[in-house]
Parts: structure tokens; sequence; C-alpha cells
């Protein structure tokens, strides 16, 4: 037999594997019964498809058959909302008095219509109420958490989730607006769907309803709206409160930017050419005379609360103006009351006083409840927040992050530096500083100097030096893990003297972390949220988030050179009129333009700021009635701080600072400033006598016709002696200015702080 033959005749191994006694079987016999074996997987997969189609099929049928088309009317009913202090019944503001009126389609010129769809729904006319690929956005919104991704809305899904349904982000909320959008578009024609959706739509100004909307911005019928009226009202749709070209230059800009896109959607649409869209120009609205919200000061909380629920809680417009909310802020009645009451005593008037601005927040140290915010005098007149939005050179309230890095570093507050002015320094160069130069407020000396002392009368020269044992990028990074933003802030060696511009807010936040001994919390405004809609799903509760930053025993060490400047430097004034312990510290940037006190005690943070706006543009604080050598922290913000708080602390408990724990090591050897090529303008004592305030004033030639205030005439303080430094009502002052003008730095073109 051949050897082939043998191969054939060989039982296969699936035969040896089997019994020995098995019969040979065929190929064809083999694959017959493998198949018959295998499971048929794939079209048990197949058949549970089609089944779970069917079934979603029918299931779809069924919702559709089932759902119900909501009335309108009933739905659109709307509650206006009510902002509250912090006992939640006061009431601080309203954000709404609700102004509805309906019409009919045939009344809407046809322009807005086609203004409206352009803005709102480019394929209106074409979908069944709902669209696909928008929907798909929305999906992937859902999934990711990605709010940008979009609600995927057709006008028609807009209209049933603002009236029908509630504003939460789900699958089971989304899967209800489709049902009835899909029910909706299939009952009522395009006209009455898009009639509905204009009559209940919020405009913002109080509006509910195209017909009132148009009333509203521009005083006219809706029948008589132009084109570019009428694009404007469909821009503004988006975002009410936002594209009111009259609430600030910011607004303005947003709205002609939308006003942009709609137009020239209308020219994409083919309802308007290229040449009426060029001609287009855009419209004026007229003044809001329906309700604007509390006015003064307090309507600067009414325009944070409303960014706070917009921004942090991702409300709507409608939800917020219409929703019947009881917003509960964190604001403290009897805080913002005197807050008011500081700054209208202390606030210079007459000629060259009209551009003066002020700024205060105060935090809560370890929760970050904002309990005051004074963003200006009246926000009717100026929408613009000196607490929140405007920015200010920060000056030498920069030096505490500087300490606290030296702290961290293992540098005492006992270490001694040299405190004689003019200093040199040859990395102060690179910033564009062509001598290096750096000086103190009226090029005073000091000698040497511990820095518990320097930080009482923020002594640049000896903060120079500090900045560079320590190292810039350290003390940029104290400041940021304090609170203040990282952008725009810089890492070189004329950061300690304040260049760095900064919000009211972030320094409030930043003091506060230190008044909390070293406990960051992110400051708060809303402290709940509740509606009176039985069918609303809205509900809020603050959760504060408390982080350790800094270590707890360096920080006191810290607040014990802060409570320096209140017990014997530049804001000496507080510590002689609070009547309990308090810290913080003083700031005057380059020629007057701008000013600060950051102060805290224990449970309270407060930050003043002061500048001169003059067009959007920060000038000189000179001249000024009662203060001509110029506005500095420890003369107007400092007062306006030690009235408000001693209001807003009467009848609270006097907390005593943790006793200075002494970290670090005194006397770190460190290198010597390079030589002056000028000799000190007074001999440098190793400690004077008597500390002079952070920003002493050159001597008057002649005399003050007031009687002199307890401070020695060889050592003025920082402000002119007047009547006000025994806490007495504004009165004048001698006008002689510091001889060295502003506390220059050595960077940053020489701009730096003063105290």
């Amino acid at each position: 037999m051949s050897a082939r033959s043998r191969r054939a005749a060989a039982p296969s191994p699936r035969s040896r594997r089997g019994s020995a006694n098995a019969a040979p079987r065929s190929r064809a016999e083999s694959r017959a019964k493998r198949k018959a074996a295998k499971p048929r997987w794939g079209r048990r997969i197949l058949l549970t498809l089609l089944s779970l189609g069917v079934l979603g099929i029918v299931g779809l049928v069924v919702a559709y058959a089932m759902t119900p088309v909501p009335n309108p009317n009933d739905a659109a009913l709307a509650q206006a909302s009510v902002i509250y202090y912090s006992d939640g019944e006061t009431e601080l503001d309203r954000l709404s008095d609700i102004n509805r009126e309906s019409v009919s389609i045939t009344e809407i010129p046809e322009h807005v219509q086609q203004a409206v769809v352009s803005a709102e729904d480019r394929t209106f006319y074409e979908n069944d109420g709902i669209s696909v690929r928008g929907l798909g956005r929305a999906v992937v919104g859902l999934v990711t958490g990605d709010t940008s991704s979009g609600g995927g809305s057709t006008i028609t899904q807009q209209y049933v989730r603002n009236f029908y349904l509630t504003q939460e982000r789900s699958y089971v909320r989304k899967a209800k607006e489709i049902m009835i959008s899909l029910k909706i578009d299939g009952v009522l024609t395009k006209d009455e769907i898009l009639e509905n959706y204009l009559n209940t739509i919020f405009f913002g100004r109080g509006a509910s309803g195209i017909a009132t909307a148009s009333q509203a911005y521009f005083d006219k019928p809706i029948s008589e709206v132009t084109l570019e009226e009428g694009a404007l009202l469909a821009a503004i749709i988006q975002r009410p409160s936002y594209l009111d070209p009259t609430v600030g230059t910011e607004n303005a800009a947003a709205a002609k930017a939308r006003w942009d896109y709609v137009m020239d959607g209308m020219v994409a649409q083919g309802y308007l050419t290229q040449e009426a869209r060029d001609a287009a120009q855009f419209p004026t609205v007229v003044e809001n005379r329906g309700y604007r919200g509390a006015s003064g000061p307090l309507g600067y909380i009414t325009d944070a609360v409303k960014r706070e629920l917009t921004g942090k809680l991702g409300l709507t417009d409608a939800q917020i103006e219409t929703g019947g909310l009881r917003i509960v802020t964190t604001i403290e009645k009897q805080q913002q009351d005197a807050i008011a009451a500081a700054i209208d005593a202390w606030m210079p008037e007459g000629e060259g006083a009209e551009d003066l601005q002020v700024g205060a927040m105060s935090v809560v140290p370890g929760d970050g409840a904002i309990t005051m915010m004074y963003g200006g005098a009246d926000f009717q007149v100026r929408q613009f927040n000196n607490a929140t939005q405007a920015t200010m050179q920060a000056g030498s309230t920069w030096k505490p992050f500087t300490l606290m890095a030296a702290l961290e570093k293992g540098i005492s507050t006992k270490s001694v530096y040299n405190g004689d002015s003019p200093a040199f320094f040859e990395e102060f160069k690179s910033v564009g500083n062509e001598q290096g130069r750096v000086k103190n407020f009226s090029d005073r000396s000091y000698g040497r100097i511990d820095l518990r002392k320097a930080t009482a009368n923020s002594v640049n020269t000896a903060y120079a030096q500090l900045n560079l044992d320590v190292g810039p990028d350290k003390t940029t990074d104290v400041a940021v893990r304090a609170g203040v933003p990282a952008e725009g802030l810089e890492n070189n060696p004329a950061n300690v003297l304040g260049t760095a511009t900064v919000r009211v807010q972030d320094m409030a936040k930043a003091f506060a972390t230190f008044a909390a001994e070293g406990v960051r919390t992110d400051p708060y405004l809303i402290k709940s949220i509740s509606s009176t809609v039985e069918s609303s799903d809205i509900g809020f509760e603050a959760e504060p988030a408390p982080q350790r930053v800094f270590d707890a025993a360096q920080t006191s060490d810290l607040i014990d050179a802060l409570q320096a400047v209140t017990q014997e430097g530049s804001g000496e004034y507080a510590g002689d009129n609070l009547g309990r312990p308090s810290a913080g510290k003083t700031g005057t940037s380059e020629s007057f333009r701008s000013a600060w006190f950051n102060g805290f005690v224990p449970q309270l943070e407060t930050a003043v700021g002061m500048f001169k706006d003059q067009n959007g543009t920060p000038v000189e604080m000179t001249g000024i009635p009662g203060w001509e050598g110029g506005i500095t922290g420890g003369s107007i913000p400092v007062r306006i701080w030690t009235d408000y708080m001693k209001a807003a602390l009467e009848g609270t408990e006097v907390i005593p600072f943790p006793e200075p724990a002494g970290t670090g090591k005194s006397n770190v050897p460190t290198a010597t400033p390079t030589p002056t090529t000028e000799e000190p303008t007074e001999e440098p004592t190793e400690e004077p006598t008597e500390e002079p305030t952070e920003e002493p004033t050159e001597e008057p030639t002649e005399e003050p016709t007031e009687e002199p205030t307890e401070e020695p005439t060889e050592e003025p303080t920082e402000e002119p002696t007047d009547g006000r430094g025994s806490g007495g009502p504004p009165g004048q002052q001698p006008t002689t200015r510091p001889t060295g003008g502003s506390s220059q730095g050595g960077g940053g073109n020489g701009r730096g702080g003063g105290g």
C-alpha cells in the first residue's frame, strides 16, 4: 500500500479522539453535523434587534398617540423672581415685572418672522419639529457634560422646553421634549407654532412675547418694527439680559455681533438681498423705562446674582426672570448699609473728585460667603462693577505674598534687611529698569530693619531683596494659591511692588485665605434657591469647599506682621479707631492711580480699592479737594474700611488672632544690595524711636492752619496732618505733594507699589 493510500485510510484526528469503534464519516456528513450543532448567534442577534426595533416603533407610536398638546397660555404663566438678603425674609430686589400681550401671526411683519427663523431655527419650515443633527449634538452634550455642544433645539423644541417642561439636562426630559415637539408639529401648522412661540418667549426688560418686546425696545407696536429692528429682537432671544445693547459696552458689542449673525442668516436663507444687508444699520433702542432693578449700590448685587445664576448654575434668562425663584443671597443688610454710609462720609466732593470710584467686598474667612459688595454709587448710571470687573494695580498689597513665600522658605519675620533708599539691584535691569533702582516712598531710608517692621512701613528696598531671595516665581505661586487668578501675572523681580492689575474680589479672596489661617474657599453670593412654581424642579444650596493651602503656623507669623501695619504702620488709623485687633495692608500704585486697604479680623475680611476713572482710563488721584497731595491706601481707603468694619461688626464677638508661632530662622544671611551712589537723605538708624508710616509725606513748607495731629512734625505720617487722624469728619489737609512722587519700583517700566 502506498503512503498516499495509507494516509487516506488512516482515521482522522477527530475519529481518533472519539470511540475506537466509531465508524468512519465522510467529509460531507461531518460538515452537516458541525453545521447542525453550531449555535446560530448571528440569527439570534438579528432577531433580537428586529424585535426591539418593532417594540420601539410600537412604543413610539403609543407614546405619540398618548402625548397631549399642552395649552401654551396656561403653560406660559410666569411669576417674578425675588432676591433676598441673607436672612431669607428681607427683600433686596425683584428681577422683573412680568408683562405679556399676545398678537396674531398676521400682525407680526414677515421680515420679523424671517429674522426669528434665521436666528433660532433655519430649517423650521422643513423639519418635523426636531433636528436630527441638533439632537446628535445634544446627546453628546448629555454624555460628556459639555453644555457648549448646544441643546439641539428647533423653535418647536424651545417652545416645548421653555413653557411645558423644565430646563433639566436629562435623557427623560429630552425624550419628553421630542415627543411633544413631534406631536405639536403634526397637529399645529407652522404659523401656529411660530405664533405661540413669539407670544410666549422671553425678551428681557420684563417683556414676555414679541408684542411687548417691540414696545420695550423700540416704543412702537410690532406691526411698525423695521427690518433692522426685527433682526435685533430676534438676536436678543438667545440671551436677553446679556444682549440688551443699553446695559454696557460689552453687552452692546455682543448684541451687534449677534445682530450681524441674524442679518447674514437672512441673506443665506434668501429672505434678504446682499445689497439690502450692506445698507442695513444697527438700530437704536430706547432707554429701558420698565423695571430695571434696584437703584444705587444694590443694582450691582442684582446684576452679580444674575451672572452667578447663568454662569455657575446654568439657568436661563426665562427661568431667572419669570420662574418664581426665591433667591437667598449671602449679603448682610447691616453690612451693606454700613459700607454705603462709610463711603458717603469719606468720599471727597467738588472739582476734581467727580470721577473717583470705589469698590469694596467682604468675605467670611473659611466659608467664602460674600456678605457685602459695593460695585459703585448707582448701577442705573454706571453698569460696571468696581468690585468684580474693575482692575487696579495692586501696589504694596502684593508684599504679603512675598512674605508668605519667605516664611515657607524658612525665613523668619525677625530677619533683618537693608531698608536704605535708593537701592540698586542688577536683577531689576532685566525688566526695563535701566539703573536697577528701587526706592521707598518719599525716598526715605530705614537702615537695617526686620521684616515685621518692613511690612508695617512697606519698605520697598527691603522687600525687593526679599523677593530676590525667595524667587519672584514663588511670590506669584503664593498669590495664586491664596486666590488671585494666574492669568496675566509675571514672574519678574518687580512683581513684589504690585505691578499686577487685580480686582477687589481677587484681593478679598486672597486676604480671606490669610485670615482663615491658610484655608482658601471660593467666594459665593447665592446661599439658596427655591421656586414658587409647583412644577419647577429648581433647587440649590451652597456647599462651601474649604481647602488648606498654607501652613497654619507660618500663616500666624504672616498675620502678626500684618497686625503691625495697623498697630504702628501705614494702617494705624484702623488700629486706633476700630476698637478690636485687626490686620491688613495698604497699597498705593505709581502716580496715585490706585489706593487700597485690605484688612481683616478673624471673622471678616474686607478689601477696599479706589481709583479715578476718566473714559475708562485710570488717572492720578491728585488735586482732590482735601487730599491734594494724592490719595494713598493709608488715607481714604483705610478710613472707609475702619468706619465700615466698626458698624459691620457691632454686636459681634471680639476674637483674638492666633499667637505668632515664630517659624523660620532669623538673621538669614542675604546678599547686600549694590551700594547706592548717593547718600541717604537721613542718617539711617537701627531702629527709629518712632516708626514712620508706610507713605510719609514731605514736610510742608508752611504750617497747616489746623491743629497738628499727635504725629511728630519731623516724621509726618502717610497722610498730611489734618483733623482726620482722630476719626473726625472729612476735612482739609495741606496740599504739598511728597518728594519723589509715587512709590516707584524697579521693574515694569518703573511702576510699582507704594504702601
